[in-house]
Order: structure tokens, then C-alpha cells, then sequence
């Protein structure tokens, strides 16, 4: 019976890791990988949670693996920077049951805010890294990585791109296996990591390393493909595939494990062929390496460090044959923009009026940088906003900040956003923080956090309140105001932002593109009573624009009756015709 079936890579993966026998699987939504959370949720047999952030998914997972059971963690690159302090403890106390980590990468920059490559901080954690080159790849490699974990007591990574993640391709899934718990026995020297065992343990990840190097070379994840020896190719992931399509004649020596690698195989592949290259997106890693053990090699002199790989960019470095490229005037351009009806941009035209820098965070809310709004002056990374908020505090006085207020959503919130607030309180800070409260996490695709009562299994719990917990840390000046309530926000930024401590106020709204979210209706422009004073255009709503005879128009097929423009015009030329009961507008 054929049971082939076309999936994603994250599907693909969350396939395998059912099939390896997983119990426990978390993760923090991050886009490329959030995928597959949301697919390995599907599997009654799997416990699957959000956790807040990204080194709690991996503490989670490590405490399941203590116990026994195979789990993983998945989460975005930036995600690895989280989790680094967990990651790079459990590689030295190895594990019990089967620990596997998800590193989705993101080359080209589509996601995220930097370009590092996990194959980098896998190497300084000693932590082995298996790269998979297609959908099914991804299942069979996340099954044996689980093996691995096993045989060799290490975390393992399965290191993923944005263009595996969500690339389709030919799976041939397979049964569960049922794997035995492990039993815990109580193991002090081994996973307590005060220096005298960790340096015991140090000499074991050493060893372990080297051994698996040498077992590499004949794994069958590491493949030889022999063709013509005048080129010689190593390569791993999907650069795999633009090799293939770009040089079908060269000699390849495919990668399944690329840390560590193979050396032997590598130098005896390097003796076979003419002319060595090496193809791999983002940084040097095997190539430095290579190059260290005295091999000839071709790599970053002729191809870039940055951005994805393409077969036509191999054929043009390697063959020096021009291919035909649409240019980028025949591309038409989609400028990242707010959606209609985003609370946030009611917010943010609040803070244009008043003429407010925002310190900024990881989100939906990021758009609020650029025009026509341009409201938030930087973001640095998850939970950053409120730190850099008080930094500056700090270095330039309470009266600087007048003039500022940390932007951050309630998932971010939630990630990391309340030690740097806890940081505030402690250290007796002055400024105001806006939490852009729109009951999801937006920008990945409406997962729900601590604060959405929902877990990611659907099933109803506790939902933190935000408000409280603000309280609960000291903060006397907690606000929560509709995000759409325009006269009322402008009137409480203008009292805090001038007030002589710190300040919360968290503009609760939710999400136009929820599933549960009910539109009030569509709002009507009267053409009669528009006197072109562009306010309503201000705010940059894509459901509006401007006409040749200066009068705007909305979009009946976007407008969701969110009521800004309304509540912008001094003239009444907006009207809301509400949306029938159980109809449309």
C-alpha cells in the first residue's frame, strides 16, 4: 500500500518525531518553524505545549528527557539565543531519553532580525547537527537524530532553513515506534554541573565528539555521489539541491550530519575529484574546517555569506554562465504594512500626533517603523523594548524620556518582557510602557500564549492577567484602555509620559484576522460632506486611498468597521454601517 503524501518540511518533521516515539514536545511560535508545533499537536500521543519563551521550551524538554522519554524543542534561530543557557549546559550532562532541538534558520532575512547560523553556536555548545535537504529527509533525519541522541548521550540538532520549512515534497510515512521510558536513576556526578563535574564532563563531550567524527564516515546520511571528478562538490541541506540542479554531472559529497564531520570521508572524496568546492548558505563552517585540515577548497571567495543560495547563482560562480533575471522594477512591490483594522495602528497614529519615539520590540507592531506612521525608532530583539527604554532613562534623565515609551505586544510581553519590567520597578525607573494587548501572537500565525486562555492542544486553562501581574510586581500606575479609544489614549499618554515614575498602560484589542473576531461592519464615505483634509488617510489604512479628485475611497472588501478613519474626521464624513446579525454589513 503506498502511504506516500505531500507535506511540509515542519510537517515532515513533526512526523518524525511521532514516528521516533516523542512524549514531550515545546516550542515558542518563530517563524520559519512554528509549523511544526501546530502539526505535532495533532498527535494525541504527544504532549505539545507554547511555552513562554524559548529557553523554557528547552528547560521543558530537558526535564522530560531526565525523566526518560524522547522530547524535543523547536523554535526560530533567535530562538537558540534563548535557549543557550540550557542548551549548552545539557550538552555536557548528555541525556536519558532522546533530546532533539529544532533550529530553523532563516537565510535571506524573511522573518527575522539577523542572519546567524545555528551550525556556528552548535559548534561552541559541541552539540551534534544533522541538516536535511528535503520533506522527507526531515522525517527520516529527525527520527535517526533521536537515535543518535541516544547512542551518543548528546542533545542532537536538526538544523533547518526557511525554504525547508516551508517547501513541499514526497513523504512515505511510517508506524510509531513505542519506545520504553528509560528509567531515571539518580546520577549526581553526571547532571549536576557545579565545576567539579563539569570539568569531569568536559573530557566526555571532548571524546564523544571525536568519536562520532569518526563514525560519521560511515553513516549512511553522509552519501558519495560519483559523476564526473573534474568537479567535486561538498554540500549539505538544500543547497543540496541547487548543486544537483545547477552542476547534474559534478561529483557530490552529500552531508546528512554536519557537525561533526566526517573527516576521513571528506579527505578521501577531496583526493577523488579535480577542482573542490564547498556550497553552503550563511557562514564558512565547513569550509573553515576543511580548509584547516590542509584541503584545497573553493567556497566564500566566489560565494556570498549572505542570503539564500540559488541554482542559478552556482551556475554563474562555478560555470560563469549568465542566466536571464527578472529585474526588480518587473517585480511588483507589496510594502510591509499594518492590516486593516489593527489595533495597532490606532495606537501608533495616537503616538505620530504627539510626536512620541518608540523603543521597540519583536512583532506585528515592528510596521509601526515605517511609513506612513514611522512612530518606532529601533527594535533590538524579544523583550528588548522595555530594557532600552530604561537604559536611556538611565543614561539621559527622567525628563529625556518624556518624549518616549516602550512598545511591546502581550506575547512578547509574556517572553521576555516581564523581567525587564520586573528590572524597572527594581531599580526605581521613570517612563511609560504600552503593551499592545490583541490576545494572540500575531506575527507567526495567531498562536495563543499564557494570557489567551488556551492552551496549544485547544484545551481551556488559566489565562494571566496581564494587568495584575503588573501590579503583583509593583508597578502603581497600570492602565488598560481600548486601542481604538483615540480621545481617551491621547489624553492618558499626555498624563503618564510626563509623569514622574513608571507607568503601564496596556491598549487591549484583538486581532482583526482572528477566527473569533467579529467585524462591527463597513464604513461610507460621504462624498458631500468631505472637505480633503487627508486625516483620515493619515493613519495608512490599506482599505483606503486616495482618489484623483482628492476624496478618499474605503474598500468595501477590506474594511472591517475598525472606526479609525471615523474617529479621525472633524467633519462627519464617515459613517459605520453595522454589520447585521449574523450577516454582512
Amino acid at each position: 500500500m503506498n502511504n506516500s503524501r505531500i507535506m511540509l518540511g515542519n510537517a515532515a518533521i513533526a512526523q518524525g518525531a511521532y514516528e521516533a516515539g516523542v512524549k514531550v514536545s515545546a516550542a515558542y511560535p518563530g517563524t520559519p518553524s512554528t509549523e511544526i508545533s501546530e502539526y505535532i499537536a495533532k498527535y494525541p500521543e504527544v504532549y505539545a505545549e507554547w511555552s513562554p519563551n524559548e529557553k523554557v521550551a528547552m528547560e521543558v524538554a530537558i526535564g522530560a528527557s531526565i525523566a526518560g522519554v524522547r522530547a524535543m524543542a523547536s523554535m526560530k534561530l533567535v530562538g537558540i539565543n534563548v535557549a543557550a543557557d540550557p542548551l549548552y549546559s545539557i550538552a555536557y550532562a548528555g541525556v536519558n531519553g532522546g533530546l532533539v532541538l529544532v533550529a530553523a534558520d532563516d537565510p535571506g532575512i524573511y522573518s527575522s532580525q539577523n542572519e546567524q547560523d545555528t551550525r556556528m553556536v552548535a559548534r561552541a555548545a559541541m552539540v551534534p547537527v544533522l541538516e536535511p535537504s528535503d520533506s522527507e529527509e526531515a522525517r527520516i533525519f529527525t527520527k535517526l537524530a533521536f537515535t543518535y541522541s541516544e547512542v551518543y548521550d548528546t542533545p542532537v540538532i536538526i538544523r533547518t532553513t526557511t525554504r525547508l520549512s516551508h517547501s513541499q515534497g514526497v513523504v512515505h510515512p511510517e508506524t510509531r515506534e513505542e519506545v520504553p521510558d528509560k528509567p531515571y536513576v539518580r546520577n549526581i556526578e553526571k547532571n549536576v554541573l557545579m565545576p567539579a563535574n563539569a570539568k569531569k564532563r568536559h573530557i566526555i563531550v571532548e571524546q564523544r565528539m571525536k568519536q562520532m567524527a569518526q563514525d560519521a564516515c560511515s553513516f549512511s546520511i553522509n552519501r558519495t555521489e560519483y559523476r564526473d571528478k573534474k568537479i567535486g562538490v561538498i554540500t549539505s541541506g538544500i543547497p543540496y539541491q541547487y548543486v544537483r540542479e545547477a552542476l547534474p554531472d559534478a561529483s557530490v559529497l552529500k552531508l546528512g550530519l554536519v557537525h561533526p564531520l566526517p573527516k576521513a570521508l571528506i579527505e578521501a572524496f577531496a583526493k577523488e575529484v579535480e577542482t573542490l568546492y564547498v556550497v553552503e548558505e550563511l557562514e564558512p563552517v565547513i569550509e573553515e574546517q576543511v580548509r584547516a585540515w590542509g584541503i584545497p577548497v573553493i567556497g566564500k571567495e566566489i560565494f556570498t555569506v549572505q542570503g539564500e543560495y540559488s541554482a542559478n547563482m552556482l551556475r554563474k560562480a562555478i560555470l560563469h554562465k549568465e542566466i536571464a533575471k527578472i529585474t526588480p522594477e518587473q517585480v511588483p512591490q507589496r510594502p510591509p504594512i499594518l492590516c486593516p483594522g489593527c489595533p495597532h495602528r490606532s495606537v501608533f497614529s495616537v503616538m505620530k500626533k504627539l510626536k512620541l519615539h518608540g523603543a521597540g520590540d519583536i512583532g506585528c507592531y515592528t510596521l509601526g517603523a515605517v511609513a506612513p506612521l514611522g512612530v518606532m525608532d529601533f527594535n533590538v530583539c524579544m523583550g528588548a523594548s522595555i530594557s532600552t527604554l530604561h537604559g536611556i532613562e538611565k543614561a539621559k534623565g527622567k525628563e529625556y524620556v518624556q518624549n518616549w515609551v516602550a512598545l511591546i505586544g502581550d506575547s512578547t510581553f509574556l517572553h521576555t518582557g516581564v523581567n525587564s519590567l520586573m528590572n524597572m520597578v527594581y531599580n526605581k525607573a521613570t517612563g511609560t510602557v504600552i503593551i499592545l494587548d490583541n490576545s494572540t501572537t500575531g506575527m507567526t500565525g495567531h498562536q495563543d500564549h499564557a494570557a489567551t486562555g488556551k492552551t496549544l492542544k485547544g484545551e481551556t486553562t488559566y489565562a494571566i492577567n496581564i494587568y495584575h501581574l503588573c501590579k503583583a510586581m509593583g508597578v502603581e500606575h497600570v492602565y488598560e484602555i481600548d486601542a481604538f479609544d483615540i480621545v481617551g489614549l491621547e489624553a492618558l499618554l499626555k498624563r503618564e509620559t510626563k509623569r514622574d515614575a513608571l507607568s503601564v498602560i496596556i491598549t487591549k484589542s484583538p486581532c482583526a484576522l482572528l477566527k473569533e473576531f467579529v467585524p462591527k461592519g463597513k464604513c461610507i464615505i460621504h462624498e458631500e460632506s468631505c472637505k480633503k483634509c487627508g486625516q483620515c488617510l493619515t493613519p495608512g489604512c490599506p482599505a483606503m486611498q486616495k482618489q484623483e479628485n482628492g476624496i478618499p475611497k474605503i474598500d468595501a472588501a477590506m474594511c472591517n468597521g475598525c472606526e479609525l478613519c471615523a474617529k479621525r474626521c472633524k467633519f462627519n464624513a464617515i459613517e459605520l454601517i453595522p454589520r447585521e446579525k449574523g450577516g454582512k454589513a
